[in-house]
């Protein structure tokens, strides 16, 4: 007979990390079945902007401690097009809402952590290299996981089973194809990733509307920058040398007179793609998705963690629900409630996308219309507090605070 567990969890990202630690904090007990080593899981560099929400999740989940020490917590972006640069003030924009800056890197290490030193934790709850993870028995509500391990087949009975797994996961190949719909959106250019070892040359994140494409300053530490170059799509990272790099980043940002970008060594380096994507819907009887697995943002408007932070939310305290009392409630709303929450997040983030890129295909008045467009947010409170109580994030609840 297979062992049992009430959840089976494919996928140890924040998502599956997270929704795992939850639902121990009210005795329910999970399998986390993951792909990649635990070594790899730790060291793979991802966004780092939370919002308020996400920051508070982490906290009543228990991991929240170095997250308090180390996160920077900031109060407004820039933006720079032309010449100009403009300040968006949460502060006076959305009076007690703000960002934390911390990387998805650090908040994976440290569920990583809670989970392996939670004494109530079944044995084998986290399942680092597993491979070709399969589903049975989803039409009956008869789950059972098949996954194998060092050589080993090995069976899972589970109540629930959630997908975590990503974009390129396999769960959500498990929903009746008749049943799914999915929407796709590619955008026409790509980020060129960048780490270095060199102090932030700003307080705040800079995101730069440049002719030569956009670039975004950001930070993981007092001794650590991130940055984004805007690349044609399907660029190689090799052929970007480091001086290369520093090149194209001081022409984007150096707008501003007087500024100056500080250089150092380059750590890691690559490219993403930017697209946008939903499966819908996010159950189909005991399985359920979240995060990347149902759904992918652009990354300019800073939303992919913050997402997939929300999904748990909703999905722990449904499931919650169900163990505790049996209510169905929770769960028969989720889909529909994360979905919405995600269309809107959608839509913010091309409109970010759409404000600060370039295009190829842009002509000189789309140009134009773009930096028309910029200086409306400089120029009108309400245009700039649009884009700010939506940079802060949706409340808890899904909307607008």
């Amino acid at each position: 007979m297979p062992a049992r567990v009430p959840v089976g969890i494919v996928g140890a990202g924040p998502a599956g990390l997270l929704l795992a630690q939850l639902l121990a904090r009210r005795g329910i007990a999970s399998v986390v079945l993951e792909r990649s080593s635990r070594e790899h899981v730790e060291s793979r560099v991802r966004a780092g902007v939370l919002e308020q929400p996400t920051v508070d999740t982490l906290t009543a989940a228990g991991v929240g401690q170095r997250l308090a020490r180390e996160g920077i917590v900031h109060h407004g972006i820039e933006l720079r097009f032309g010449e100009a640069a403009f300040r968006v003030d949460f502060a006076s924009l959305v009076p007690g809402r703000n960002i934390t800056v911390y990387g998805q890197r650090e908040v994976v290490r440290d569920l990583i952590a809670a989970r392996l030193a939670d004494p109530a934790a079944p044995t084998g709850h986290l399942r680092f290299e597993v491979s070709d993870v399969e589903l049975s028995g989803l039409e009956s509500d008869q789950l059972v996981l098949g996954f194998t391990q060092h050589g080993q087949r090995e069976q899972l009975a589970c109540d629930w089973v959630v997908g975590c797994d990503g974009y390129h996961g396999v769960s959500r190949g498990w929903f009746p194809r008749a049943e799914v719909r999915q929407f796709e959106h590619v955008f026409p250019f790509a980020w060129l990733g960048v780490l270095a070892a060199v102090a932030p040359s700003s307080q705040e994140l800079i995101y730069s509307r440049h002719e030569r494409g956009f670039a975004l300053h950001s930070m993981r530490s007092p001794e650590l920058s991130r940055f984004y170059l805007q690349v044609p799509p399907g660029e190689d990272a090799d052929q970007w040398s480091d001086e290369r790099i520093w090149s194209e980043l001081c022409t984007r940002l150096e707008t501003v007179p007087g500024w100056r970008l500080r250089t150092g060594p380059i750590l890691e380096k690559g490219v993403a793609a930017m697209r946008c994507f939903v499966h819908e819907p996010m159950r189909h009887r005991r399985l359920c998705l979240a995060g990347d697995a149902a759904h992918i943002v652009p990354a300019t408007g800073a939303k992919g963690l913050n997402l997939a932070v929300a999904d748990v939310r909703l999905l722990s305290a449904a499931l919650a629900g169900w163990f505790e009392t049996g209510s169905e409630t929770g769960i028969e709303a989720y889909s529909a409630a994360c979905l919405r929450r995600v269309w809107r997040v959608q839509d913010f983030s091309c409109w970010m996308t759409r404000l600060l890129h370039v295009s190829p295909a842009a002509d000189a008045f789309e140009r134009r219309a773009q930096l028309a467009a910029l200086d409306a947010v400089s120029q009108s409170r309400a245009s700039a507090t649009v884009l700010a109580e939506n940079y802060v994030g949706l409340d808890a609840s899904g909307a607008l605070a």
